[in-house]
């Protein structure tokens, strides 16, 4: 069984507005100035504490602890105001996912860095996500690019690394792919550029969804 993994926000999932919003209640909350937008999304794809970590290294413990309750807090109300319609998916998204589904020699899943929550939340929108034989999260697993996630896919999907493509847009999907000895596939509408996921591995790189199904069968036929 050939397996694809997907990331959610930046390849699926269009959230860059609500991310942005979320950091910045975070950082009032802590007193401190907010990094940039471009900033803040260089970071999209990590766990949320390690994601603040990395863009508040001054913060201490327990700073770091009210910020993630902030973010959290914004991110649930938001989502409770926009609903699914707040959180569209790329465009060729859904079509290339039933695609997938429809194929009897490939198991689809899920690998983000987003709360079980969060992920839920957005599954329970989807009318496709009954394709998915395996969702992860970052309360079950250590953050990207940590391969823990890719382990538990393998092990729900009963499939190998060698038969597995892990489709994401930042880094840390292309240096998660690479730890856990799958391939791994960018995509150019989210939040990495093409040189930096080439850089960390990416297999190849497609600016449109349209060219998924014509990708995978690429790698895979090696």
């Amino acid at each position: 069984m050939k397996l694809v993994i997907f990331d959610v926000d930046g390849t699926l999932v269009d959230s860059q507005a609500h991310i942005v919003s979320s950091m910045a209640a975070a950082f009032a909350e802590a007193g401190l100035p907010c990094p940039d937008r471009s900033t803040l999304l260089s970071i999209v794809g990590l766990s949320l504490p390690y994601a603040l970590a990395e863009l508040a290294p001054q913060a201490e413990p327990h700073t770091l602890e009210r910020m993630i309750a902030a973010y959290k807090d914004t991110f649930s109300a938001i989502r409770q105001n926009v609903g699914a319609q707040g959180f569209p998916l790329y465009a060729g998204a859904e079509a290339a996912v039933r695609a997938l589904g429809a194929r009897d020699d490939v198991a689809l899943a899920i690998a983000t860095g987003n709360s079980r929550r969060g992920l839920d939340a957005m599954m329970a929108d989807w009318a496709f996500s009954d394709l998915f034989v395996s969702a992860q999260s970052a309360d079950e697993h250590p953050s990207k690019p940590n391969p823990s996630m890719v382990a538990a896919c393998l092990a729900d999907a009963n499939a190998s690394a060698a038969e597995t493509i892990v489709v994401g847009d930042t880094t840390y999907d292309m240096e998660m792919a690479r730890a856990a000895r799958c391939h791994g596939l960018g995509v150019l509408w989210g939040y990495h550029g093409r040189d930096a996921l080439m850089s960390a591995g990416a297999a190849r790189v497609l600016d449109d969804f349209a060219d998924l199904p014509a990708a995978l069968d690429e790698i895979w036929k090696g």
